[in-house]
Order: C-alpha cells, then structure tokens, then sequence
C-alpha cells in the first residue's frame, strides 16, 4: 500500500465505521436492531450516507402529529452543545473514573488527562539503583533482565517535530514493554545546551530587546543571559515528552550544562590530554563569518546553484550595483597571471575570485605538453607584486578541463589546503573572522568579501588581466544556524586523534559486540570511521563549556601569542584553575606570583558532551550506585542522520574512557520526510510541533506560525498555500495515542518515510474504534466478576465454544507475535498485528458471534454465557495491555474501567503499565479451533455474498443449505451452525441435507472445491423487476463500450494518441466490459430462477 492510496485501504474503512453509541443489554428479542453491512460500513467511512428509505405510510399512532413531535426532538437534541471536558483531578491524584461517567465517543483531552501527572508522581517511571544492581549481581551481569536507554538530547533551544515524536514513540513502547516484562528499566531524559543555535536564539532576543550585541554586553552578562533565557523558555519540549506519554524518569533529567554532565566534560578533555589524544593546531575548517566560529559539518546546510544566481547575504550591507543589494554567485571567472620575466600569461578560473589574494601558487599538470617551458618558473600577483611559484600537482590538475591551470590558496580551500600541504607552500589567511579582507588583502582591506569580489574584478579589467566569466554549476555552503555563507579558513583548534578510537569503534561492530540494526548501516559505519580525520573540538562561541585549558605566561614576558604554534607548550590543560597554576610553577620554574593564567575563551562542540552523555548522566567519573546499575546502557535509538555525528563518538568516548561500549545495540529508524520528501525543515515550513496534531489546531494559527518565522515572503505563501490544501479546518485534536500509533506504522527499517500527516490523523480513528468496542462489550460483561485465575479456570472449565477456544488462540498467537517484533524492532508490523486482533478478531469476528450467547440469559446457557463473558473479559484486558506501550493513555483509561478492577488480589497492579506484558502459553494455541473457525468464516462470507448479491435488506433473515465434504469441514459447519446463523443472518442454516429438500430457487455461492453455500430466495426476490432493471442498466453500458471501440480503432490511434490515454481508454473499456459480462450473467441467473418460481 502506497503512501497515496491509504484513504482507500479496507482497514482505515473499518476504522472509520464506528460501533453503535450505546446498546443496552435486553432480554433476548426476535428481532434484533439493524446492523449496517460491511458494505455500509465502508460507505459510510468514505463520507457517504444511508440511502434515503421510500416514505412509508404512517401507522397507528404515527401520523403528523407524531412525526412533528419527533422532528422537535431531534431538533432540540442536535442542538444540545457538547459539554466541554474539565479535569478535575488534583494534579499527581489518580483519576476517579468513578466519578466520570464513560463518555459516548472517544475525546482524546478527556481520556489523556491526568495520567500523566499521576503516572509521574508515583513514581512509576523510576527504577532504584540498589535494587537494580542486586538483581544484576543475582542474574551474574545478565543484560536480558535489565534495560537502560538514554533519550537523544533535543536542543533546548527549540521544540520538537514530528521526527522527534517518532524517536519518542519508538523509545517509549520499548521502554513500557520491557518495564511491563518485569525488567530493571530505566529511561533518562535530558537536553542539549546547543552552543550555536541557542547562543543566536539569545543573541537576537538581545538585539530586539535592548539593541546591544553580545561583546557590548560582555560574556560574563551574556551567559547569565542565556541562563534566563533556558529558564523560561527551554522547557517546552519537556512539555511535549511529557504530552507523548514519554515514561522517563524525571527525577534523573540532564542538562549537558548542569553540574554532573560539566565534571564529566572536563574529566574527559583532560584524561584525552593524558593519553595524548588531544592537542591544539593549525587546521582548516568550516568557518561561519556571522558567528565568527568554528562549526561541525552536521550544521552545514548546501545549495546547489544551476546558474548565473543572485542572493543576498546577511553579513553584507548590499551591492550597490543590484537594485535588492544582492551578489552575484553561480559563474567562473577566468583572469591572467603574468609569468615572471615574460610577456606570457597564465590564464586561471575561480568561482570565488576575491580569494586570488591570498594565492600562493599555481598548478599545472607535470604531463601537460603546453606548460612543459613553466616548470619551476614563477607568476606575480598583479596586486602585491609577490612571486607565486608553479608547481606540478597530478593529483589537483585535470589538464583537459579548462586552461588546465588552476589557482591555489592554500588557507582558504580544502583541496588547495592539501596541495599547499604537498608543495611546502605559504599559507595566506586573507580574511578576518567576520568576513572582511584583512591587511594581506593590501588595497582592498576592510571590504567585506564579496564587496571585493566585485572591486578585484573591476581591478583585474583595468589591468587588462580580466578575461570574463561564464556561468557555472556550483554548490554554496551554508551555516544552519545563521544562515550565512561559509568560508573554509584556517584557525588554531583543539582536536582529538580519533585513529585509535575509531579502529576500536569498527572492531566492536566487527566482532559483534556492537549491533547496528538495521545491518545494511554498518557500511556507512566502517566507510566513516576507517577514514575518520581527527576531530575539532573547539568552538568561539561564548555559550558552552569553557575549554579547561591556561595559557601561562610570566609577567614580564610580553607578546607571546597564544596561537604561535611553537608556545603550544604553554597550554596547560586541568580540571580547575588551582590545578592549572601548580602545573604553570612546574614547567616555567617560578612561583605562583609571578605566573598570568589565562583561560581559553573558546568553548568545546556541544557533540563532546553529547558524546560523554551514556555515562555522564550516570555520574561518570565518580563510581555512583547509576554507574555500576545501569552502565552500559542497553540500547541507542536515533536518527540515522547521525549515525556518525553521535553514535560513533559514544561508542568511541566510551570505549576510550570507560572501556566499555556505552550500549549493545544501536537502532536506527528511518529519517521523516514530509508527504513530498522532503526534509522537515523550518526553512521549508513543514514542520509539525506533536502539540499541534495531539490538541489539534486551526489553519489560522498553523499560518501565523509561519508568518512568525524567518522565511522569505514567496516561502511563506507557498507554504500557506499548501497547508491550506492539507488542512482546509486545520489538525482536528487526535491525542498522543493515534499519533504514537500512527507515527509507529511508519517504522520501515533503513529507509526515508514521507509522511502524510492526514494518515496519522486517520489513526484516531482507531482510538474511537477501541474506545466504542470496549465501551459497546462492557455492557456485555457488566454483570461478570473475573477471578485472578481465570484464564486456567476458562481453559479448564470445559465449558468453552469453539468461538471461545479461537478467541484465546487468537490472543496467544498475537502475544507471541508482538513480543517476537518488539524484540526485532519491527515497530510497524507489532502495531499492524496489535490492530488486526482488535479489529479483525475481536471486533469483526469474536463480539459479534457472542450477541446472542450474552444476550440469552436462559437456565440452559448459563454455562456458555460465562465462557463467553470469560474469554471476553479476557480479551479485552489482555488486548489493552498488548496496545498500553503503544497507546499508553486510552489502554490505562479503558483497563482501570474494566468490571472487577481492584478485587483480583494482592497480584492485581494499581497501573496497567506495571502489570505483565502478556506472554503467549502455546497449550492454548488451538489449531483445530482456528480451522474451524477459518471454515466457519468463509461460509459467512458466502452467506454475506448472496444476500448482498440479491439485495437482501438486513431485517429480512434467510435460509442457507450448505454442501461441504464430510470430515473435519463438515464437523466444524455443524459444530459452528449457530455461529454461521447469527453472523449470516439465518432463520436457519441446513448443512449437507437430501438434495431434494433443498429448494430449487435458490442463489449459489461456490465457496472452494469442498463447500457450496445455498440460499432459498422464495418470495424474497422480484425477478422480473430485477431483470427488468438489470437490462435497462445493460442498454446504458452497451454504447459506451461501442463508442469506446469505435475511438480505438480510428486509423492512427496506436501511433498517435499519448500512452496515459491509451492506458485510461483500455482500462474503462475493461471496466465496461466486466460490468456487461456481470450484468448479462445476472440476467440468465435471474431468467433461471424467474422460470423455476413459475413452476
């Protein structure tokens, strides 16, 4: 099933069809109330109505007066409003359900709230240490009895989407199923400084409110600003975890700032230090002007520009030359270096032609036959007169693109940095921090880059060196959190030497230690690591953790550069300022009075600490009783996007500095795209907060959304114009339990999901489903009192139907099925196989065969009467606990409404997330009874087929005769008779009687080659006005299908006509076709009978 085709799937059809509001529990009647067919049902679920009955004449008693009356009624109570819900549960009680009658149809704020908050104070999320470690020691480090997982860190500064409830939804079910199967569970909670994105998200507040930036501030004042800000605003996405139903132990939450995760990042930057992994050098790297930072590939967004193509950048005051200020990107200019002591030149290309001051060579190919006469010659930049030598590069040069020479700045190009490394060749930093030239630049110091890109051009031309430009493909980087334009520069950074690590990382993956699920990722794994560079740990920024390194100097030494190479032995990194100074008296051999400390003002990437996160939250480095409990972890559940960005360096962190793997397996879901695959990006305005599908939304205040934000005008109407067609009423209210369940149909393993929001939505239906079925068969059981027993006392009791031992199988076969897919991470196949024992066999099958049985209070069906109150009962508690890590909300409300609650001993759980997942007993795995059931069923079916065939109404029953091979079939149609009766619709129902008894106006149904389904139709059927409307439909169909012959076979057709028309004739002239050979099939069959009825 596609993406485009779920309105049309049979299963959202049955979703859509609610069971009666309420029905009360009779006497038995003969007549029982008109249920709608399957038919109907799948009408009604596509919007369509009941069709409009023929006026009747009134009877006695229901005449104008009557039908008034009624009309006032039904006026007076569609006009009644719905009463709005109000929590009254004090905050942290349990929820009196007692108190709260069940309401008619499920309302997802009234069932949802107060769980929650009750759930919570508890303590039911939490897991003791002690206890846990006493279990691990009792079990000799057994991991099947225990399971830890750590939240990925979202970043405070913002809200989650719906990529996030995706993790949420996956993380919870697992942690509920296993905390359900007894295991010590643990799930901690925690956010992300985010230096960069919550550094600009304050910087900007700072500027709108006060007009200051943050150097006029001062850092000190800035940080306490930033405190503030994640104070008041940086709590929303623990509102929506806590909206999801996320079973996290709040007690245990972290900030990668607060004072556990801080100890631990300095204890790790240090014991990297120790071991000589970290060191501090001269690299290039990505380097955004905006920010004046250093930033990580992953904050990296790219454009790719087809051709000659405007832009404005953020960092500049505009190009005087464009009427919007905008500068010219997308072309390759091409311009001439003199060659020393010639008149020859050499002619070389740039997309980036302000960088040529900071050129220190050309490169040629040492083959090329052209430039032979170059080779150790020298060109001079028409600027600054500097000799620039040629060198000979097969490696950067392809000398058939192009002139075949090719420009090289070593310090402000990743290709050019490697070739500069290569040749020995000076490396020219021509830009400062914020993206102006700097003094190497001569007389174009102080413009801003692309203000020079334009002033060298107009230079070059007046020197006559300029030789035009030609557009170009090309693929611009972009800085995530500014928005600005980046520049590979080189900076003084701190690394790690990740080699080491990185070998361990693959080996463990390697050896199995390490699973990686799904398998086809650990390419990636190995591809990454087994080229891994070392890592870039710093940051200038001023939010983070501060780098715990001192660069020491005496005090009468003066100008020493911090960021001279050669006084890296003046860094001295420690875990405090105390420890930093002892070490400065040891290397420069005086007292502590005559030593200047000064700190690095940088900070470390938030992925450091990201990284220590497994164990930091644990109270590494000190050995705490978390540590020894729940360290390792058990599983890490993210995004394959950062497969390598996080999970790498855990794994790598870990092993280093614990020697230990932080978790045994790594889960990878699949990355969220919206309907069109496409990124869910804020840029694009197609992110969803869960908020907004779980209370529901209008189309007004999803628009202001986006007119809050920082897209540019057309975006903004582009994408009101498509949230317009998606959400004409805006996201009704769905709860978080059809968004879980909806979110976890989408768990296809290793690949993108585009998802379709209104199919998410489509999944409250089921909630409703759930909540009228179970509403609809307590009423069944109302009267029942369960035992803590029961299930050995039903399958013991010797009083169950068939229908009663399938339902148990059923139920044993689903526990064994949904446990086995947990365990494997099939999300989408435990939810699809949770939802068909609900619908398929409970609902479908099983609640309506039971009708009669509880509905017959007789002496002689007391027996029956309990096994199937017995095995209902069962199925509904056992089915809600099978949904409850799925749908933790509507299986809580709908448990603790369940008849007996409270009264089944000291075993009973006050919680259904305490109680026991359901496990399978595989003694009660009765095939026989599926069989039979199967048997059954197929025979309903063709009773269903006939009375639709013929165009029975529900209130009329029939009489069926059933032909079926002697032996088990034959025993289960006998055994089930009054099943096939109840769900057929029957007076009666003959099986394998004397042909000659069976009537010869009957309509027949071959159900396979051992079974024939017969149905009298005497007196039910008009068939000569059913021939009559058959052959008034065949003179409609019969020239369609002539005019559509005659428009394919005009001369040309083949050769002419576009293939999707072809396709489209041939498949309505198919279609006609059928519909003729049906009609003209229907007619004999009637005719047939029209003559049997006259005899």
């Amino acid at each position: 099933m596609t993406d485009t085709t779920w309105e049309l799937d049979e299963k959202f059809a049955a979703m859509a069809a609610y069971l009666p509001e309420t029905v009360p529990l009779p006497e038995p009647k003969k007549d029982e109330p008109k249920k709608m067919s399957k038919s109907a049902l799948k009408k009604l679920a596509k919007g369509k109505g009941k069709k409009k009955e023929k006026p009747k004449w009134a009877a006695e008693g229901q005449g104008k007066a009557a039908k008034k009356k009624k009309e006032t009624k039904k006026e007076s109570t569609s006009k009644t409003p719905t009463e709005t819900f109000v929590n009254n549960t004090p905050k942290g009680a349990k929820k009196d359900l007692s108190k709260i009658p069940m309401a008619e149809g499920y309302h997802p704020h009234a069932v949802e709230c107060a769980w929650q908050d009750w759930w919570e104070a508890s303590g039911f999320y939490s897991c003791d240490a002690k206890t846990a470690m006493k279990r691990r020691e009792e079990t000799n480090g057994s991991e099947d009895e225990r399971f830890v997982m750590v939240i990925p860190p979202p970043n405070v500064t913002g809200s989650l989407h719906l990529g996030h409830a995706l993790t949420a939804a996956v993380e919870d079910t697992l942690t509920r199923w296993h905390r359900m199967k007894g295991h010590s569970t643990l799930y901690v909670p925690g956010t992300d400084h985010a230096g960069i994105a919550t550094q600009s998200v304050v910087e900007k507040m700072l500027m709108k409110e006060t007009g200051q930036t943050r150097h006029e501030l001062g850092r000190e004042k800035f940080v306490e600003k930033v405190w503030e800000w994640k104070s008041e605003y940086g709590n929303k996405i623990t509102t929506q975890l806590r909206s999801l139903g996320s079973s996290v132990d709040w007690s245990r939450e972290r900030f990668t700032m607060d004072d556990m995760c801080s100890k631990a990042v300095v204890e790790g930057f240090n014991r990297f230090h120790e071991s000589g992994l970290l060191y501090r050098d001269l690299r290039m790297g990505n380097w955004s002007c905006a920010l004046k930072s250093a930033i990580s590939d992953i904050e990296v967004d790219y454009i790719e520009i087809e051709k000659r193509t405007f832009l404005q950048v953020k960092t500049h005051k505009g190009n005087p030359a464009d009427p919007k200020g905008r500068y010219e990107f997308g072309t390759l200019t091409s311009f001439a270096y003199p060659v020393e002591d010639s008149d020859e030149v050499l002619v070389v290309a740039t997309t980036r032609l302000e960088t040529m001051l900071g050129d220190t060579g050309v490169a040629i190919h040492p083959e090329d036959p052209r430039y032979k006469h170059l080779h150790g010659k020298f060109v001079v930049h028409p600027f600054n007169g500097r000799k620039i030598p040629i060198v000979l590069d097969p490696v950067l040069v392809d000398m058939d693109f192009g002139t075949g020479a090719v420009k090289i700045t070593p310090a402000h190009d990743p290709n050019d940095y490697e070739c500069g490394k290569r040749h020995n060749l000076e490396f020219i930093t021509m830009l400062t921090e914020d993206g102006a030239i700097n003094h190497n630049g001569g007389q174009f110091e102080g413009m801003m880059r692309y203000d020079a890109r334009i002033a060298v051009e107009k230079a070059l031309e007046e020197k006559g060196l300029y030789k035009g430009k030609e557009a170009n493909k090309m693929r611009l980087a972009i800085c995530s959190r500014s928005g600005d334009i980046l520049e590979p520069m080189i900076t003084p950074q701190w690394y790690v030497n990740c080699s080491g690590m990185a070998k361990r990382a693959t080996d463990v993956v390697r050896n199995g230690s390490l699973k990686i699920v799904p398998t086809e990722h650990e390419k990636t794994w190995f591809q990454w690591l087994d080229n891994i560079r070392d890592w870039c740990i710093s940051r200038q920024l001023w939010w983070g953790h501060q780098i715990p390194a001192w660069f020491a100097t005496k005090k009468d030494e003066q100008h020493l550069s911090k960021n001279d190479m050669a006084n890296n032995d003046r860094w001295i990194v420690a875990r405090s300022e105390e420890s930093a100074m002892e070490k400065a008296v040891k290397i420069l051999g005086c007292g502590k009075e005559d030593i200047v400390l000064e700190r690095d003002e940088d900070v470390l990437d938030t992925w450091f600490s990201s990284g220590l996160f497994p164990f930091s939250v644990m109270g590494w480095p000190d050995n705490t009783d978390d540590m020894k409990a729940f360290y390792p972890t058990s599983l890490l559940e993210t995004g394959l996007d950062i497969l390598f960005f996080w999970v790498a360096r855990m794994v790598m962190m870990g092993l280093e500095l614990t020697d230990t793997l932080p978790f045994h397996t790594v889960y990878l879901h699949a990355m969220v795209r919206d309907k069109e695959g496409r990124k869910m990006s804020k840029s694009l305005g197609n992110v969803i907060d869960p908020l907004e599908v779980i209370r529901g939304c209008t189309l007004q205040s999803l628009q202001d959304k986006l007119d809050a934000g920082n897209l540019p005008a057309k975006e903004v109407t582009k994408a009101k114009k498509d949230q317009a067609a998606d959400f004409p009423q805006g996201i009704p209210e769905c709860g978080s339990d059809a968004l879980r369940f909806g979110l976890l149909a989408y768990t296809v393993q290793g690949r993108d999901v585009n998802l379709d929001i209104k199919r998410v939505v489509g999944y409250r239906q089921f909630c409703n489903k759930l909540w009228n079925a179970t509403r609809f068969a307590l009423q069944f059981v109302s009267d029942f009192k369960p035992t803590p027993t029961l299930l050995t006392d039903l399958m013991e009791s010797g009083k169950m139907a068939p229908r009663d031992k399938f339902m148990i199988s059923r139920l044993m076969i689903a526990f064994q099925n949904v446990n086995n897919l947990f365990a494997t991470y099939k999300f989408g196949d435990a939810q699809m196989a949770s939802y068909s024992l609900w619908i398929d066999d409970l609902c479908d099958v099983y609640l309506e065969l039971i009708k009669p049985v509880v509905y017959d209070m007789t002496p002689e069906n007391v027996d029956a009467r309990w096994a199937a109150q017995a095995t209902l009962w069962l199925a509904l508690e056992s089915g809600l606990r099978l949904l409850h890590p799925m749908m933790p909300f509507v299986t809580e409300e709908l448990w603790q409404r369940l008849p007996g609650r409270g009264t089944l001993g000291p075993q009973e759980k006050e919680s259904i997330m305490l109680a026991p997942y359901p496990e399978c007993i595989e003694s009660y795995i009765n095939t026989e009874a599926e069989t039979s059931m199967d048997i059954t069923m197929n025979i309903i079916k063709a009773c269903r087929s006939l009375r639709n065939e013929y165009n029975i109404v529900n209130k009329v029953f029939t009489k069926f005769y059933i032909k079926i091979a002697a032996g088990a079939a034959e025993d289960a149609a006998k055994a089930q008779s009054s099943d096939i009766k109840t769900l057929g619709r029957a007076t009666d129902v003959f099986i394998n009687i004397p042909e000659s008894d069976i009537p010869p106006s009957v309509g027949i149904v071959i159900v396979d080659e051992t079974t024939t389904v017969l149905m009298d139709l005497t007196g039910l059927v008009d068939f000569a006005a059913e021939i009559k409307k058959l052959e008034s439909s065949l003179a409609k169909t019969t020239p369609m299908i002539q005019t559509l012959e005659k428009k394919m076979s005009v001369p040309g057709y083949e050769e002419k006509v576009k293939a999707e028309v072809k396709a489209t004739n041939l498949e309505k002239y198919n279609g006609l076709k059928k519909k003729s050979a049906d009609i003209e099939a229907a007619i004999v069959n009637f005719k047939r009978l029209l003559e049997l009825e006259k005899k």
